[in-house]
């Protein structure tokens, strides 16, 4: 979505600083009013040990509760906060107001482990209470002691942490504009190496394939990416060096006195000595065409995104190689698909590897024989010969430039399969090696089939 790599880091530095922000505020939040909580729970179990200490024992009575003169007004007084103590029997022994005692003698005895409990529109004002019972030791035994207070305090200390977090809400978005500004500036000025190195490698070109990118001042994540590119740059300077000579020389030195020679030839009369010669130099005019298709092959790359019908390259190819085979006494057979097959590449390029492997073939074959073409709904084209066929030892080699057979006097410079080799891996496809069943070699390209129309 984002093609800037600096973009990409500001977007994600910003959704993150905007996840953390809200992650600490949201925790922020939640442990100030679970403190509140805490806080308040503390403040009730505190009133209930305050209760449980002032139980008494009377020889008479048993268990009395006997609060002093300003805490028993206090809770007589206060509409804000009940209590009840209950002895070891379940009877009341104080409460505040009389009715909580009385609603309290039904409930379960607690433990002293605190159990909270809330009350709504109780007693004359109809109010909430939040409270808890605990079972507490005192001078009488374990004694029941259930306290609340209304729960409007509890909303009082809301309000307070709300006016709170509204008064330093916005400090938040201030601090994370700061912040991503702040990320921005350093990101930028961190990718400053990147563009300068971008800017300089946009210079570098066929005519500039000495400039290499600098590795000083680098980040090290950068170092292996410039010095693989640096790398890479030196073998393509190589090779640029290697085929502009390649094809100056063999352009100036072999083509054009050739082509002399052939327009000379053609015009002079003469017996079979001439007739000789020339199929010489039409032999030599082959392998320099071979030679000019590997330099163009190695310097310029295949523009493979055509549409090629398989059966009309391979059918075309056969009748250009049809006076060839009857010249030297060899018949050719085209066998097409029921079907078109079409795949994705170049239709020249194509045609150069199936004419390759039929001159292969025709050259490979005794006289009187027959190649056959075979075109396959499956995306592949096969050319068998009734030749020697290929020995196992040579299948990996016969591919390499320049390479030619033992015993192998075909006239050629061991560059045609080379030339096939080459361009099967620009079309991302294959060539395989087969011995046919009456002998010979059976070549078979395989390319990837198009996509649908």
């Amino acid at each position: 979505m984002f093609r800037s790599l600096q973009l990409r880091l500001a977007v994600r530095l910003a959704v993150l600083y905007l996840l953390a922000t809200a992650i600490a505020v949201a925790v922020l939040i939640y442990q100030a009013y679970d403190t509140a909580g805490t806080l308040n729970d503390r403040d009730l179990h505190l009133r209930a040990a305050d209760l449980a200490r002032h139980v008494a024992v009377d020889a008479k009575d048993g268990a009395r509760l006997d609060l002093p003169v300003n805490l028993a007004a206090a809770y007589q007084s206060a509409t804000s906060d009940i209590f009840a103590v209950r002895s070891q029997d379940g009877r009341v022994i104080g409460a505040s107001p009389r009715n909580f005692g009385e609603l309290v003698v039904g409930w379960p005895v607690p433990t002293d482990d605190a159990s909270f409990f809330r009350l709504t529109s109780f007693g004359a004002t109809s109010q909430d209470y939040y409270g808890l019972s605990v079972a507490l030791p005192s001078s009488a035994g374990l004694v029941s002691v259930s306290v609340a207070r209304v729960a409007e305090a509890n909303l009082l200390i809301h309000a307070l942490l709300g006016e709170f977090i509204r008064d330093v809400a916005w400090v938040i978005p201030l601090f994370v504009a700061v912040t991503l500004i702040t990320g921005i500036y350093v990101i930028r000025n961190g990718l400053k190496p990147v563009r300068d190195v971008s800017e300089m490698a946009a210079t570098i070109g066929p005519s500039a394939t000495s400039v290499r990118l600098p590795e000083e001042n680098l980040p090290s994540e950068l170092l292996p990416l410039v010095a693989a590119v640096n790398r890479a740059l030196d073998r393509l300077a190589q090779g640029f060096a290697v085929q502009r000579e390649f094809t100056a020389n063999a352009a100036h030195e072999l083509r054009t006195p050739l082509t002399i020679i052939t327009a000379a030839l053609e015009t002079m009369p003469g017996n079979g000595e001439l007739t000789n010669l020339r199929s010489d130099v039409a032999r030599m005019n082959r392998i320099v065409e071979q030679l000019l298709r590997v330099a163009r092959l190695d310097a310029i790359g295949l523009d493979v995104s055509g549409r090629v019908d398989l059966n009309a390259v391979a059918e075309s190819v056969v009748s250009a190689m049809a006076p060839l085979a009857l010249a030297q006494d060899r018949s050719i057979a085209f066998s097409a698909s029921d079907e078109p097959v079409t795949v994705k590449g170049n239709v020249h390029a194509i045609g150069d590897a199936i004419r390759n492997l039929v001159e292969n073939a025709i050259g490979h074959s005794p006289r009187k024989s027959e190649v056959t073409v075979s075109v396959l709904s499956a995306g592949s084209v096969s050319v068998v010969d009734q030749g020697p066929g290929i020995a196992k030892e040579d299948q990996d080699k016969i591919f390499q430039r320049f390479w030619r057979g033992r015993g192998v006097a075909t006239g050629g410079a061991g560059l045609g399969l080379a030339i096939v080799k080459e361009v099967m891996e620009a079309h991302s496809g294959r060539v395989t090696i087969d011995v046919g069943s009456n002998g010979g070699a059976i070549f078979t390209l395989y390319f990837p089939p198009a996509e649908p129309a």
